[in-house]
């Protein structure tokens, strides 16, 4: 039987190297499952890779039941992170269920996939609340959960408070008390931290994430980087570089 086994595993490590099969990165994997058991939606959907996507194994010949594999371990992997960062067992495991039988039902792949982006925005958005609600109050939440979701763009104190239905000068001493620091420091370090994943799981350069994040230059994405890290950004992803093999 262990021979088998080898025989088996031997013949598929070959039909890899002879298609030159390359499997995905596993830190960007972990980024990925990590940005969900963080409730960090705009890193989640950055670091997000369709199913059987380039890089994913074979599980199946079958491209449906393939799919539905991965989906499995997919869901099983989220619920894991989801419970090491905070989620109750039960509902992570009753999420994961329901969202496989949901998968199960699927007669296309495009329903599949459809089922997993939603899996991955409500596992993120329920992880956002877990994080939030154990500290914060609902207005302060609703604020924190507005950043979150607009990493992208540029955020201002006025903008959220608007959206809140409250004064600037409110939200401003409300976020304070409650965060131990104002509005803009929260807003620059999260746009950091989330920065400082891409320049270690991507290829970004500096200008292009002090862009990506709106920072109203690169100069001062340094200057910020380098509050929060002591060094540039260069300095920060090279340190995460392999060594090159001579």
């Amino acid at each position: 039987m262990q021979e088998e086994t080898q025989k088996k595993i031997a013949e598929l490590l070959f039909q890899q190297r002879e298609n030159d099969f390359e499997r995905a990165s596993f830190d960007r994997e972990i980024a990925f499952y990590e940005s969900i058991g963080a409730g960090n939606i705009e890193m989640m959907r950055f670091f997000a890779s369709p199913l059987c996507c380039e890089g994913c194994g074979i599980l199946s010949k079958d491209k449906l039941r393939n799919l539905k594999y991965h989906f499995v371990v997919s869901a099983a992997m989220i619920a894991r992170f989801c419970i090491h960062y905070g989620m109750t067992p039960e509902l992570a495991y009753q999420l994961s269920d329901i969202y496989i039988m949901q998968a199960d039902e699927c007669q296309i792949e495009s329903q599949v996939h459809a089922i997993h982006k939603k899996m991955l925005e409500d596992y993120t958005r329920k992880m956002q609340r877990v994080k939030n609600n154990k500290i914060y109050s609902k207005q302060i939440v609703k604020a924190i959960e507005y950043i979150s979701e607009h990493l992208h763009s540029k955020i201002t104190l006025h903008d959220v408070a608007k959206y809140l239905k409250i004064s600037d000068a409110y939200l401003s001493r409300l976020f304070q008390q409650e965060t131990d620091m104002t509005f803009n420091n929260y807003v620059n370090q999260e746009k950091i931290t989330a920065a400082a994943n891409l320049l270690r799981y991507s290829s970004y350069s500096d200008l292009e994430i002090s862009n990506l994040f709106c920072f109203s230059s690169q100069s001062y994405f340094i200057k910020i980087f380098k509050k929060y890290f002591g060094m540039t950004p260069k300095l920060y992803k090279k340190s995460y570089q392999l060594p090159e093999l001579k």
